[in-house]
C-alpha cells in the first residue's frame, strides 16, 4: 500500500470528549492535575526536539511546553482548565508562536486558562475543598515538590476552615483504561504512521548491500519518514549478523556482510502516534538453507499468535501460541532436546527466544493499559491495538550443532494488530512478509 495523503488532525471535540469520560469517572470532590513534560537539554545550550507527555497530548492535544492541564469536576465556571504560557513577541521570534490563554481557550477547546505564571496563585484555591488528588507521582521531583507546596499552604488554612485534600491517587488508574482503546480518531493517525513505517522498511530492504554499512540501511528509513512528516518512534534497531542477536541494538554502524541477515526494528511516529514493525532480510538478498528453516519457523510462529487475536482470547494465549510453535520447530530442527512437553515447562526455548511476543501500541510505542485483570490475562476486546513479535536468536557462541555455530542469526517478525468486533486486523501489513515475497522485493 502506498502512502496515501495524511488524516486530518484530531479535532479538539475529540479531546473535550475524552476530558468528559476522565472527569465521569472521578467524583465531584476529586481534582486532575498533569504537567506538560518538560523541555530536556541535549547538551550545553541546545536541547532534544521537544516531545509532549502522551497522557497530556491525549486529553488536549496541546503541544507546548510549559504547561498544566487542572480537571475540577463539578467546577461552576468550568471543569477543564490550562495553564500556559502568555504570548510573548520577542521569544516567539526566537522560538516560534505561543497559543497563550485565549488560544488554548479558542483552538484546544479548554474552558478557562491562565498564564502558568499565575499557578502559584490560583492552584491553591483550585485545591481546597477537594478530598482527593489525582496526579502522577514521582514523574517529575521538582512538580511533586510543588504541588505538595500547594496542598500544605491549603492545610496552614484549617483553623480558618480550609478543607485541604487528604487522598493522593495514581491517575493512570483511571486515565491508562480510556488509552488503552484506541477511538476512531485516534485509528486514523496510527494507521497512517503504519502505512509510512511499511514504506519506509521496504526502502531499507533495497538500501541493503554487501559491503556496506547499517547506517545506510537506517538512512533510508529516515528518508521515508520525514519526506512524509514523521519522525522514529523511538531509536531504530538496524542489526546485522551478530548484532541482531542483540535486542535493543541501536549502535547502528556494523558492517553489512554477505551471508548475514540484517533485523530491522523501526516505526514511524506521526502526530504523537508509534508505528512499530520488525522483518528481517538477506544482506546478499537470498536466504541460506540455515536461515531459511529458523525465518520460517518465526513466521508460522506469528501466524498462530495472529490466529489468537481476536475477541475473547485472553492476551497471554497470543505469547503462548508462538511459543510452542517455536518450541517445537526448534525440537525438530535439533537445537532443542526431549519432548515439547518438557521444552515448555523447563522454558528450554529461552534460550533462543527471550522475550514476549508483543506490547500495547499507541501514543507510546510500549503503550499503557493492563496486561493483567484480577491477576488473571485480560481478554482482548474491540479497540485494542498490540504487536505480535515472536523471534528466535542464535548469538555466535551459542551451544548448537556446527551448523548453526557462528553465523549470528537474530531473527523477529513484528506487526501490529487491532481487535475488531470479529477477529484482527494487521495494520502493517504492506510490507512483504514471507521470505519469497521479501526475496522478490530485493531483486526488484
Amino acid at each position: 500500500m502506498a502512502v496515501t495523503k495524511a488524516p486530518a488532525e484530531v479535532a479538539k471535540g475529540e479531546y473535550q470528549r475524552r476530558r468528559r469520560a476522565l472527569l465521569q469517572m472521578a467524583q465531584d470532590d476529586a481534582i486532575l492535575i498533569l504537567p506538560a513534560a518538560p523541555e530536556r537539554i541535549r547538551s550545553h545550550d541546545t536541547h532534544h526536539p521537544y516531545r509532549q507527555d502522551s497522557d497530556f497530548a491525549y486529553l488536549t492535544g496541546f503541544p507546548e511546553p510549559e504547561a498544566v492541564l487542572v480537571l475540577v469536576p463539578g467546577r461552576a465556571h468550568g471543569e477543564t482548565l490550562l495553564f500556559c504560557r502568555e504570548r510573548h513577541p520577542e521569544r516567539e521570534l526566537w522560538d516560534g508562536p505561543r497559543a497563550g490563554p485565549e488560544g488554548a481557550v479558542s483552538a484546544y477547546g479548554i474552558d478557562d486558562a491562565y498564564p502558568i505564571d499565575d499557578i502559584d496563585e490560583i492552584l491553591p484555591g483550585l485545591l481546597e475543598g477537594r478530598s482527593r488528588v489525582y496526579y502522577h507521582f514521582g514523574r517529575d521531583t521538582d512538580f511533586d515538590l510543588k504541588l505538595i507546596g500547594w496542598v500544605n499552604r491549603v492545610r496552614a488554612q484549617a483553623r480558618q476552615g480550609a478543607q485541604s485534600p487528604h487522598e493522593f491517587l495514581e491517575l493512570g488508574h483511571l486515565l491508562h483504561e480510556l488509552r488503552l482503546f484506541k477511538s476512531p480518531a485516534e485509528l486514523k493517525q496510527m494507521r497512517f504512521a503504519a502505512v509510512v513505517a511499511a514504506e519506509a522498511q521496504k526502502a531499507a530492504m533495497r538500501a541493503t548491500r554487501a559491503g556496506g554499512r547499517e547506517f545506510e540501511v537506517e538512512a533510508a528509513l529516515w528518508a521515508v519518514w520525514r519526506a512524509h512528516d514523521c519522525v522514529p518512534a523511538y531509536n531504530p534497531i538496524v542489526g546485522a549478523g551478530p548484532n541482531g542477536c542483540v535486542l535493543h541494538y541501536i549502535a547502528n554502524n556494523g558492517a553489512l556482510r554477505d551471508g548475514d541477515l540484517l533485523l530491522c526494528d523501526a516505526g514511524a511516529e506521526f502526530r504523537g502516534y508509534a508505528s512499530d514493525i520488525t522483518r528481517t532480510w538477506p544482506v546478499n538478498g537470498r536466504y541460506s538453507k540455515e536461515q531459511r528453516a529458523l525465518y520460517d519457523l518465526v513466521l508460522a510462529a506469528q501466524a498462530a499468535a495472529l490466529a489468537q487475536a481476536v475477541p475473547g482470547r485472553p492476551y497471554a494465549a497470543v505469547h503462548n501460541a508462538a511459543v510452542e510453535v517455536l518450541a517445537d520447530g526448534l525440537l525438530s530442527l535439533g537445537l532443542l532436546k526431549g519432548t515439547l512437553k518438557k521444552a515448555l515447562e523447563s522454558e528450554a526455548y529461552k534460550a533462543f527466544y527471550m522475550h514476549k511476543t508483543g506490547h500495547w501500541i499507541g501514543l507510546d510505542v510500549h503503550d499503557v493499559g493492563d496486561y493483567k485483570v484480577a491477576g488473571e490475562s485480560r481478554l482482548l476486546e474491540p479497540g485494542m491495538v498490540f504487536t505480535v513479535e515472536p523471534g528466535l536468536y542464535i548469538a555466535p557462541d551459542a551451544k548448537v550443532s556446527a551448523k548453526w555455530r557462528g553465523i549470528g542469526i537474530g531473527i523477529r517478525i513484528e506487526d501490529e494488530v487491532r481487535i475488531t468486533d470479529d477477529g484482527g486486523e494487521v495494520l502493517t501489513g504492506a510490507v512483504p512478509k514471507d521470505a519469497d515475497a521479501i526475496e522478490a522485493w530485493m531483486a526488484g
